[in-house]
């Protein structure tokens, strides 16, 4: 595997393709350090430092703070991040499969660009809302449950977080969120057509990961501070790390497993020529829908809270209400049901076993023991219906791992959603992306790849590592690296 990190660099496409990716990613990171004009960064970052990061319940604001990379707390150009460009885009893709002339338009010959532009025009719309939403929140801070505790930090250090409120902020503000969010999609496609890896999802991962030294500062001060430090703390926190390795491996072979269902085609003969007599598989994820049932379940459990804090500004009882819906056990149990909701939504959307079937018979395909047509098609849809329920409960568990970790270790909500959650199914779920992307270039110069040592050059299947080798291999990496920062860790405790 270590060879392969340095076989990277011997292949010169893929090492611009690599520099050019790490250049972007430097401009996106001191993107996300530039403040809005007519903001004062320095109440927002004490807020977010002393407020929002120790926590004991995640939050709205920590949350976006989180998928921003921290820019949110800088007020930075880069606050919104590209999440109303993904908005945008699920939003059509979801109307492209409800609305009839939309799917029409995708059929078309050039209609998915149209359906592109579609998308950025609404990503327009959307930054300009939610700038809008953004600065409003920011003129009246303490009015509002998402920015609750920050009146604290203003007579602390006897700054207002605006010093001149008005039209003039609320404009400049939506024009400098709006034109970073642009600026993040243009440079995510960049990354996609010249770099390595999918650039918009690269850059939500890249949010992510800047938030995780930040996580471990404070997962660290909470259990060895000498106000909490035990005799069991060592041995707590080696339980911690081999938990969050064992959480992240299990995330890995879940976001890799499939059901193959084995396809056989019947000989064709035309003219001299025989065609078909192969066998291949079906590949049936049983992740088929990803992240998405847990961003819908989030953003509509999120929507409503954050609305409550804008309209209703000043009532106990309407910041009780947008409370329950943004943390706690309420939250997670209707998280639960809206992923189980979701997760079948999207794959009764986005697979069409009918469709399959009749592609499979068209060709002379068939799935051995059920006949063509209509059984096939509900042999695929009973199929994918129990893979769709393992998925489900998966992503359940993983969305609620926080709030056990939370409770059980109390350490702060920054530190726990890296132990589940959308965090970390995207991180696992772009790295293997992108480890993908980069392994094809090693392969096709006949390098070795990071996950198995094969040669290119004999046959096809040589060359493809089983899901099985991978999901293996994988999980003993992670454990022993586990293995070996436990080791370290206790013993620079114990000599203490």
């Amino acid at each position: 595997m270590l060879s392969a990190f340095v076989n990277v660099f011997k292949i010169p496409e893929l090492r611009s393709r690599i520099l050019f990716t790490l250049g972007v990613i430097i401009i996106i990171r001191l993107g996300s350090a530039i403040p809005c004009p007519g903001v004062n960064p320095n109440v927002l970052g004490e807020f977010f430092r002393t407020v929002v990061d120790q926590q004991a319940q995640g939050s709205v604001v920590g949350m976006l703070n989180l998928f921003s990379g921290g820019a949110l707390e800088n007020c930075a150009i880069f606050s919104l991040s590209v999440m109303p460009y993904i908005s945008a885009s699920i939003m059509m893709q979801l109307l492209t499969t409800v609305v009839p002339t939309l799917g029409k338009l995708a059929r078309e010959e050039g209609g998915r660009q149209k359906l592109t532009q579609y998308s950025r025009l609404l990503t327009v719309l959307l930054c300009l809302f939610q700038g809008y939403l953004l600065s409003i929140g920011f003129e009246n801070p303490e009015s509002i449950p998402l920015l609750h505790g920050i009146h604290g930090i203003i007579e602390k250090l006897g700054s207002p977080l605006v010093p001149e409120p008005g039209w003039s902020f609320r404009l400049i503000t939506m024009i400098s969120l709006t034109t970073g969010t642009m600026l993040l999609m243009w440079l995510g496609e960049q990354i996609t057509d010249k770099g390595i890896g999918n650039g918009v999802s690269l850059i939500i991962t890249i949010g992510i990961l800047a938030r995780l030294p930040a996580g471990l500062v404070q997962g660290w001060s909470k259990l060895i501070s000498p106000s909490s430090i035990t005799a069991s703390s060592p041995f707590l926190i080696a339980l911690l790390l081999l938990f969050l390795f064992g959480v992240i491996a299990t995330t890995v072979a879940m976001t890799q497993a499939m059901r193959k269902i084995p396809i056989h085609y019947a000989k064709q003969v035309r003219g001299n020529k025989i065609y078909g007599g192969q066998t291949s598989f079906l590949p049936l994820k049983v992740n088929y829908s990803g992240v998405m049932p847990i961003i819908f379940a989030q953003a509509i459990l999120l929507f409503p809270s954050t609305m409550i804090g804008f309209l209703v500004p000043n009532s106990v009882v309407a910041a009780r209400i947008a409370n329950s819906l943004s943390a706690g056990s309420l939250y997670y149990a209707l998280s639960v049901v809206l992923i189980f909701f979701f997760s079948y939504f999207w794959v009764a959307t986005q697979f069409n076993p009918v469709q399959i079937a009749d592609d499979l018979k068209k060709h002379g395909g068939f799935i051995p023991g059920i006949r063509p047509g209509a059984p096939t098609s509900e042999f695929l849809d009973y199929s994918m219906t129990r893979l769709t329920l393992a998925g489900a409960v998966f992503l359940s568990i993983l969305a609620v791992l926080p709030m056990v970790v939370q409770n059980l270790l109390g350490i702060p909500a920054i530190t726990a959603q890296f132990f589940g959650g959308t965090s970390l199914l995207i991180v696992v779920g772009v790295i293997l992306d992108t480890m993908r992307q980069t392994e094809t270039y090693l392969l096709q110069r006949n390098y070795d790849g990071f996950l198995k040592k094969r040669k290119v050059g004999k046959t096809a299947g040589a060359a493809i590592a089983t899901n099985a080798v991978k999901e293996r291999t994988l999980v003993w990496i992670y454990t022993f690296i586990g293995i070996l920062v436990i080791a370290g860790i206790t013993v620079s405790l114990f000599k203490k």
